[in-house]
């Protein structure tokens, strides 16, 4: 791999860790706006969000109420054309309402796997999985008759 290659990299992830390190863990919302992309394209919106910029930046305004400690660690970033896949962990203590869950003060933490294409420095499009049925049991919000995942055997 080149040189040139491995910086055209670096910078990619650079701009999805300023996203993740500086907007979601550190609140800035101007860079937020420098960040993405005008004709953002959320491919997997949260429920009661919009697939557009300003439905990330309600989604993540939503997170850094909820959680105002809101931050993420970052494990690994790999890069595969012009598409940044990161996995990280979020941590935060539950002091504002989140999936409809009214504060209780407990501290949390859920992983997540993003991939977000980006074009011209920006972040154009967005893929994301959250365990959220893990926050949800941190929460105690998860109905007493969810099953539990049975350990595989053999």
């Amino acid at each position: 791999m080149s040189d040139q290659h491995e910086s055209q990299q670096e910078a990619l992830k650079t701009v999805v860790r300023r996203n993740t390190l500086e907007v979601q863990s550190g609140g800035n919302f101007e860079l937020f706006d420098k960040l993405f992309a005008d004709d953002f394209l959320d491919h997997t919106p949260q429920p009661g969000g919009t697939p557009d910029k300003e439905g990330a930046r309600r989604l993540y305004h939503a997170l850094r109420e909820a959680f105002p400690d809101f931050r993420a660690d970052i494990h690994w970033q790999a890069v595969e054309s012009d598409i940044v896949t990161t996995f990280k962990t979020y941590h935060g203590t539950h002091q504002g309402v989140v999936l409809g869950i009214e504060p209780t003060g407990r501290k949390i933490k859920f992983e997540t796997v993003d991939a977000m294409r980006i074009r011209n420095g920006q972040i154009a499009e967005h893929w994301g999985v959250a365990n959220l049925y893990y926050l949800l049991q941190q929460l105690d919000a998860l109905p007493p008759s969810a099953p539990k995942i049975p350990e595989v055997q053999g």
